[in-house]
């Protein structure tokens, strides 16, 4: 059996294992180390189960994801949180569907400091679907709102998703971090146009908010310092040189600390942020050891070069494969966790684009805009199941009606980020 034969072997393996429910990180080291025994030696794959868990690891750019995830769990349990959905219903009393803007609102700057669209959608819902329950709003738009609003963190810098495009694909997580701006930025108005078009149709989904006053609203500004800081620490840090990415993960992590040292963060609730960041950092480490082992069997397999050479001798253009690759990536969004479709997908896809001159950082943007989708559609949406969890008594069918405009909105986003490239890059050459 040829080498790219045992390959294609690997991956249907891959997908039938993980259809059987087999944890995602577990299947990729599975098939990796036997596709790699098949095409190589037994002996080779053992000294690879040996090197692979040390380079990952050891690897000085993963150190920023841990990084990323303690400063999202830390606002979580120090209060941030909650003090910037206050600040953000605040600066939206009045309007109508005020309080699920608000949400998203309070979604995207969550993100900023997060990286994680779970932790935002999760620690948001905790936050700000009982007081839009109490004011009547419908349970579709409130919980569809959270879920559409969760997904930004997996684009609005710092993103661990971007970050783990950029080392997978050797691109500068900078590069990345500047070219998600804008894209985020556009998410955060969309959903909110989105808010403002839904219940302009539909009165009925959403009461007005309470009046604010200019001072309040001047006032309320206070709540949003603290994140503010922390992302104009990280980012303008980053693009004016001062530190690294993975520099910049630690110094936002630092400060996000002494916030929670000054707010009152002591003992037990420390202890619990700490365990939560190891759990969670666990998980994304693992997935990343199996991701190591598949590419070097997809390496030495040749299979992404039997595919590049296959699309080539189609004499499709550049946009078409795009298309396709993007296509594909919706139909897995439906199935699999967004950073799992990246650490499989990616070394199989990335030598087609650079095959075909295709701009790194610009396609690094729309994969994870189309990996973000996956995050609310069915029939596995994660986000949906995390806002599940946290809201037992909304049904499924309700949130995935709720999310389905926001779903519009990023297919509106994604045309316009292929229509118009620049809209990515453009910062990247300021």
């Amino acid at each position: 059996m040829s080498s790219e034969m045992i390959g294609a072997v690997g991956l249907g393996l891959l997908l039938v294992m993980m259809v059987l429910r087999v944890p995602v990180a577990l299947c990729m080291l599975c098939v990796g180390v036997g596709g790699f025994a098949q095409v190589i030696s037994w002996s080779a794959a053992i000294s690879m189960v040996k090197s692979v868990p040390v380079e990952v690891l050891s690897n000085y750019s993963f150190s920023a994801i841990p990084m990323f995830i303690l400063m999202g769990v830390l606002a979580a349990h120090s209060g941030m949180a909650g003090k910037l959905f206050d600040a953000t219903r605040t600066l939206c009393g009045g309007w109508k569907g005020g309080l699920a803007i608000a949400a998203v609102g309070s979604c995207g700057m969550f993100s900023a400091i997060s990286g994680s669209s779970l932790a935002t959608a999760s620690t948001m819902t905790r936050v700000a679907l009982p007081e839009m329950e109490r004011l009547g709003y419908h349970r579709g738009l409130a919980t569809g709102a959270l879920a559409a609003g969760g997904t930004l963190g997996i684009m609005i810098p710092p993103s661990i998703a971007l970050l783990i495009y950029a080392i997978l694909t050797e691109q500068s997580v900078g590069d990345m971090f500047i070219a998600g701006f804008v894209p985020g930025l556009m998410g955060l108005l969309l959903y909110a146009l989105t808010v403002t078009i839904v219940v302009h149709l539909k009165p009925s989904l959403a009461a007005p908010g309470e009046p604010t006053s200019w001072r309040e609203k001047i006032a309320s500004l206070g709540g949003l310092l603290p994140f503010f800081a922390v992302f104009l620490v990280i980012v303008l840090g980053i693009y004016f040189g001062l530190f690294t990415p993975t520099e910049g993960a630690s110094v936002g992590a630092f400060v996000t600390l002494l916030y929670a040292l000054v707010k009152g963060l002591r003992g037990r609730a420390l202890w619990v942020a700490t365990q939560e960041t190891l759990a969670l950092s666990t998980v994304v480490f693992f997935m990343l050891v199996g991701a190591e082992a598949l590419g070097y069997f997809i390496s030495v397999s040749r299979i992404s070069f039997s595919i590049s050479d296959v699309i080539q001798g189609l004499a499709l253009s550049p946009m078409a494969v795009v298309l396709c690759i993007l296509l594909l990536y919706f139909a897995l969004g439906m199935f699999m966790d967004s950073i799992a479709m990246l650490v499989i997908t990616v070394p199989v896809v990335f030598p087609i684009v650079q095959a075909l001159g295709i701009d790194p950082v610009w396609f690094g943007v729309i994969t994870v805009l189309t990996v973000e989708l996956g995050l609310i559609t069915p029939p596995v949406g994660m986000n949906v199941f995390v806002i599940k969890a946290m809201a037992p008594h909304v049904g499924l069918g309700e949130i995935f009606r709720g999310v389905a405009p926001f779903i519009l909105s990023d297919f509106v986003r994604l045309a316009l980020l292929l229509l118009f490239p620049v809209l990515s890059t453009y910062l990247l050459s300021v």
